[in-house]
């Protein structure tokens, strides 16, 4: 997992792309047209969303008039951005619009998740994992071990020492954890696994509890924010916040679309258990699991 996300240089090439047309006064659909692309084609470069050919990187310099120095680091970042990340060995049982979030998530500094209906992802046990995906209709067998396996591989990040592990700061609804399992053993396992997380240098779970109320995020969907450091002398990626439905998922990179999620998560964190009440509840849910 020491390898860099083909995701980051992608995203900062179709940044800087975008950066250059707009500096050179050129609108999206002008640009398109000019190139012989669909303005969909445009829009998904620039989003970081797609790998870019070098000549074709090399005429939109030209195009925006952009200096022979900055062609040539456009050009390197296209290139870097051809490399597979390990998680393309999966194949197509990862959605297209997921794979940008692992290769993000790789290459992320911190990732702070609220979860208001399962554990986290990064904290499951295979078992746990395996009930989830079992509610997707149509899924083999074949399809959920595959699956789990990506899953159990996106967890390696929590871990590592090269890159150093990221911080993985998470808040989850009590009601989490309360909605067991079919499996009671295997359910048990999940709460312990996650009371043992929270004591990695790297994690941090708290609880929000019922008795808060309805909060800033009762209105949304699970959410991650995602924080990168700097590569050498380029700058860090923007913070991100991903946010996944039943069909797709929206990555906000704009400062006023992170500052509300950056308001909402600091609003959880005032509502939420310490740390230490919160390893306090888990084991209380456990012992109470244990009895019934």
């Amino acid at each position: 997992m020491g390898d860099r996300a083909s995701s980051v240089p992608q995203r900062q090439l179709g940044r800087h792309l975008k950066i250059a047309r707009e500096e050179a006064g050129i609108n999206l659909e002008p640009a398109a047209k000019i190139l012989e692309w669909s303005r969909a084609r445009m829009y998904r470069i620039e989003r970081g969303e797609t790998t870019v050919r070098t000549h074709d990187v090399e005429a939109m310099c030209r195009l925006y008039g952009v200096t022979p120095k900055m062609t040539n680091v456009l050009l390197s970042l296209a290139k870097e951005s051809k490399a597979k990340g390990w998680w393309h060995a999966y194949g197509e049982v990862i959605p297209s619009w997921f794979q940008l979030y692992v290769g993000m998530e790789a290459a992320a500094c911190r990732i702070r998740n609220f979860e208001s209906s399962l554990i986290p992802g990064l904290l499951q046990t295979p078992e746990y994992a395996t009930e989830v995906f079992r509610t997707k209709p149509g899924v083999t067998e074949q399809d959920i071990a595959t699956k789990v396996a990506l899953r159990l591989e996106r967890q390696r990040i929590l871990t590592r020492r090269h890159p150093k592990a990221p911080d993985l700061e998470v808040i989850l609804d009590e009601a989490v954890l309360r909605r067991p399992i079919s499996d009671h053993d295997a359910w048990l396992a999940q709460l312990a696994y996650l009371a043992n997380a929270n004591r990695l240098p790297s994690v941090t779970v708290r609880v929000l509890p019922s008795a808060a109320g309805p909060h800033r995020a009762s209105m949304t969907n699970a959410f991650y924010i995602l924080d990168f450091p700097a590569l050498g002398t380029r700058p860090p990626e923007p913070t991100t916040v991903y946010s996944e439905n039943l069909t797709g998922a929206l990555y906000l990179d704009k400062p006023a679309e992170v500052t509300f999620y950056d308001d909402v998560w600091r609003t959880l964190g005032e509502l939420a258990l310490s740390q230490e009440a919160s390893e306090d509840l888990i084991a209380d849910i456990i012992k109470e699991a244990v009895d019934d």
